[in-house]
Parts: C-alpha cells; structure tokens; sequence
C-alpha cells in the first residue's frame, strides 16, 4: 500500500466553493481502481489549505489508472480552478513499528 499526500493551497475566499466541488469530484476518485480509501483535511491555522490522502495499492495503480485516464481530467475539471498554486504531491509508504 503507498499513501499519496497532497498538499492543496486554495485561492482565500474559495474554500467553500472547494469544499462543495470535492464532493462532487470525490466520486471519480474513490471508484479509480487500485483506490483503497480518500480522505480530505483542512487546515485549522490555514483554512485555505487542505490536504488530500490517498491510499493506492501501489504508486502504478495511481499514475496508470487515475493520473494517466480521463478520471484525471474531469477531477482537475472540477477542484483545480481553486488553486492557488500546483498542489504538491508525493507518495509514502508505512515505516513498521516493530521489527
């Protein structure tokens, strides 16, 4: 499993309007195969920044079947006007507690 994190800076003022576009845009990623789970956050400090958490079953399945496919497109269709700038993403995998 590989976490994808992204770091989502919103234009101030928008963060609703965000909001309500990730509701309709959630769908279109929670279905792509190889997606396991999605959860959006938001800033308490930063209200305007949110970040987005994604567990794939490998750094494959999201490039092959999200990143590179039109499920790409229509999300950015949808949350991508409110950015303040490029999100920053990057892929994690889980450290082991005990050996």
């Amino acid at each position: 499993m590989v976490l994808e994190v992204a770091l989502i800076d919103i234009t101030p003022g928008s963060e609703e309007a965000f909001a309500a576009a990730y509701k309709t845009a959630h769908p279109i990623l929670a279905t792509t195969p190889g997606c396991r789970s999605v959860r959006m956050t938001r800033g308490v400090e930063s209200p305007s920044r949110f970040v987005l958490l994604v567990e794939w079953d490998s750094v494959e399945a999201h490039l092959q079947n999200f990143r590179d496919s039109e499920r790409f497109t229509q999300w950015r269709g949808l949350i991508g006007p409110y950015f303040a700038n490029p999100p920053l993403v990057e892929h994690f995998l889980d450290v082991p507690a005990a050996g």
